[in-house]
């Protein structure tokens, strides 16, 4: 077959939506313009744990324009059935205003339902709630674990005692909250026993497969929509309990309802990067060959569900080893329940993994770049199956000669820049991307234009972009005549948009939908005898522009518009799939990465500054460049917060979050960023898809810490393992 002409993949275009977004045209979940809606405000609880012993709402009531006031003493009971296809962790999910029990602090406990959202927020502050509170358990540090997961080969415990060099670290890393720029939002409207929802959400088809379990709808009595997300980073991974308020208040006061999280609700009414206590120990010979590593890892999660993460993944297989053991254990308290964040787990085990490999190569003597390549893999040793690309000593490579790492010195406090102590670090990154089946239909009109629909999210990585650019392709159109559409739980249904799945998994659906089309097309050309293609081998005719012709004689063709008129034909369509990963498996799947960086310390203050960072990158094919960058410097940008800034403070007392704002929970802003470079390496990746890409969401932030980290300790000698690290570290 000959290939199909690639125009639009792998160029760096600009993003289709731009336009739509800079003017404000752009409609996010709260922006629609539902006739008759009404405004809904959640009543927080102000304890951590307890019972609800009373609901004073007169008050509230008694103010114009406040339609009604539900809590768990007057709301319906919910069937919530059982969801097993979602994104609910174990246990028993927030059934909202079902009983009088509190959870954690800031749990809804009420809701109240006004004609304007001022009216909403003031009936808020004069519901009264009386409670029978208890002692919340908010410490991971002094709260019971619950059973470990475990890992083993070889004898871990022995390879540590046998080890020459042996390293005995704990590690500490804070809660992070995603912070996205557009808060998460629920418009709700019932029509007769049909619910419509436009919602801020990562996964259309998981909140419609969540509002049909817990209101007891057939699948086709619930549309949700969203075809704009103002960022996520994970957040809006699962249907949170704000979502079933609006419905619920909806089908109440039988109006559409809006509702809208606050700033400070996002801290409490959706998830969060849990916090970590992880302690390795690691052994190695004098070389710096590693013998065995044991891990123990600490993570919260809530009482009512048990969330775990992938952070045992990089600790098997990242480095050859013989000897591993790892126990995760999970820590119930008195919080909601985290959720998937940025990398999520390997981005947290890379802090861990990555420094205590900085710190043995001090030890030893050895370039922090050499004892990697010292410890690197022939084949994944955790499933012992063969990497399907893995080129990490490229990344090394390049990535030292393109930031100068020869002009690091070992020797740490020995560069300086006036009252700056500077140092260089580096760390390497892993990351699984998800390969999750996916669903895509495209469609092609007699005009000689395409429409292509798969019900996936756009957070801000571009999926309408890079999306039309692979339709363009497989179906030989230009850019400006496809058009992708998304958002929307009646298109064909897709996996999350989130774990660096949402190219290899939807954008191969589109790829095969959009190849089916124009494989049809051909068919119709050349066996039709009025055809400048008749009788031409199929897998001689390619597509370009929209006109077919034969490769290699472009003369001899014509357009898909003149070839659907002689054929009295308004379309052509076919629906696209993608099953998911080889099984069994055959090869081990990552995207691998290589972050270099700068950072100055003020020597006297403490104060650390980014100066430069780098990242080099293993993601097989990149679709968009342009994009990809965008990707690079947002993970990389994360990962800065996650190294110097962000930090969940809580008071142990009641299990309210202290800094459950934008002017306390500190994020980067413009001047945090330095000067971020981004390589990708040239290649494919064709184990695990069609388009042979890896995914670059995720991997971009991982590592960023633990490079910003080692950085510090070469400028300063003072090594760090509490994220983040502050000045009153360093001082």
């Amino acid at each position: 077959m000959s290939p199909q002409p690639q125009a639009a993949v792998g160029a760096p275009l600009s993003r289709v939506d731009g336009r739509l977004k800079v003017t404000g045209k752009a409609r996010y979940a709260a922006e629609f313009d539902v006739d008759g809606a009404v405004h809904a405000v959640i009543v927080d609880a102000s304890i951590g744990r307890g019972r609800i012993t009373g609901i004073d709402t007169g008050a509230a009531e008694a103010q114009p324009g406040v339609l009604r006031v539900i809590h768990h003493g007057n709301a319906p009971k919910l069937p919530y059935r059982d969801n097993a296809g979602s994104n609910n962790p174990p246990g028993r999910r927030l059934r909202v205003f079902q009983d009088d029990r509190v959870r954690f602090h800031g749990q809804p406990v009420a809701v109240v339902v006004a004609t304007t959202l001022e009216a909403a927020q003031h009936g808020a502050s004069l519901v009264k709630v009386e409670y029978d509170a208890e002692q919340p358990s908010t410490d991971l540090h002094e709260a019971e674990r619950d059973k470990p997961t475990n890992y083993a080969r070889g004898d871990a415990e022995a390879g540590l005692r046998g080890a020459p060099v042996r390293l005995d670290l704990t590690y500490q890393l804070a809660r992070n909250h995603h912070n996205p720029m557009e808060p998460h939002a629920t418009i709700a409207r019932w029509d007769g026993d049909k619910l419509t929802v436009w919602d801020k959400t990562q996964w259309v088809m998981g909140t419609h497969d969540e509002l049909a379990a817990v209101f007891d709808l057939p699948a086709d009595s619930v549309r949700v929509i969203n075809p704009f997300v103002g960022g996520g980073f994970g957040s809006g991974l699962r249907c949170w309990p704000h979502s079933v308020v609006a419905a619920l208040a909806a089908r109440e006061t039988k109006c559409p309802v809006k509702l809208v999280l606050s700033r400070r609700q996002m801290y409490f009414g959706v998830g969060f990067r849990p916090s970590y206590e992880y302690r390795l120990r690691l052994g190695s010979d004098r070389r710096g060959r590693l013998t065995a590593a044991i891990h123990d890892i600490d993570a919260e999660t809530s009482s009512y569900e048990t969330f775990t993460e992938a952070v045992m993944g990089a600790g098997q297989m990242l480095y050859s080893m013989p000897n591993v053991s790892q126990a995760y254990r999970t820590v119930p308290l008195d919080v909601n329940t985290p959720i998937w964040m940025r990398g999520p787990g390997f981005a947290s085990a890379s802090f861990v993994i990555e420094s205590a490999m900085d710190e043995l190569a001090h030890r030893l003597g050895v370039d922090p770049i050499e004892l990697r390549r010292r410890n690197e893999p022939n084949e994944d040793e955790s499933s012992n199956l063969p990497f399907s690309t893995r080129r990490l000593r490229e990344c090394y490579t390049v990535g030292a000669r393109e930031f100068g790492w020869q002009r690091r010195n070992p020797r740490p406090r020995s560069r300086r820049d006036g009252d700056w102590l500077i140092g260089l670090g580096m760390a390497a990154g892993v990351y699984d991307p998800g390969r999750y089946p996916a669903q895509a239909r495209a469609r092609l009109d007699a005009d000689g234009t395409a429409v292509v629909e798969a019900a996936t999210s756009d957070m801000g990585p571009g999926t309408y972009t890079s999306q039309t650019q692979v339709a363009a392709d497989a179906l030989g159109l230009t850019m400006r005549t496809v058009t992708f559409r998304l958002g929307d739980s009646l298109y064909p249904p897709t996996s999350p948009h989130g774990g660096s799945a949402t190219m290899a998994s939807v954008g191969t659906a589109v790829h095969d939908a959009c190849t089916q089309v124009r494989q049809q097309a051909i068919k119709l050309a050349v066996e039709d005898r009025e055809s400048p293609l008749y009788g031409v081998k199929a897998d001689d005719v390619v597509v370009r522009g929209g006109r077919l012709h034969v490769q290699g004689n472009p003369t001899r063709g014509e357009t898909y518009r003149t070839l659907l008129a002689r054929n009295d034909r308004t379309h052509l369509e076919a629906g696209g799939s993608y099953t998911g990963p080889p099984s069994p498996e055959r090869h081990s799947y990552h995207a691998y990465n290589a972050t270099f960086a700068e950072v100055a310390v003020d020597a006297t203050l403490g104060l650390v500054r980014v100066r430069r960072m780098l990242g080099v990158y293993d993601a097989g094919r990149i679709i968009s460049p342009k994009l990809a960058d965008s990707q690079a410097i947002g993970g990389i940008v994360g990962g800065i917060g996650t190294a110097l800034l962000e930090h969940t403070a809580t008071d142990h007392r009641d299990g309210r979050i202290v800094n459950a704002n934008l002017a306390d929970y500190l994020v980067p802003v413009n001047a945090d960023v330095p000067d971020v470079r981004a390589i990708y390496l040239d290649g494919e990746d064709n184990d695990g898809n069609a388009l042979g890409v890896k995914g670059l969401g995720e991997v971009v932030q991982v590592g960023v810490a633990a490079a910003i980290g080692n950085a510090v300790f070469n400028a300063t000698g003072r090594r760090v393992r509490e994220l983040p690290i502050t000045a009153e570290a360093l001082l």
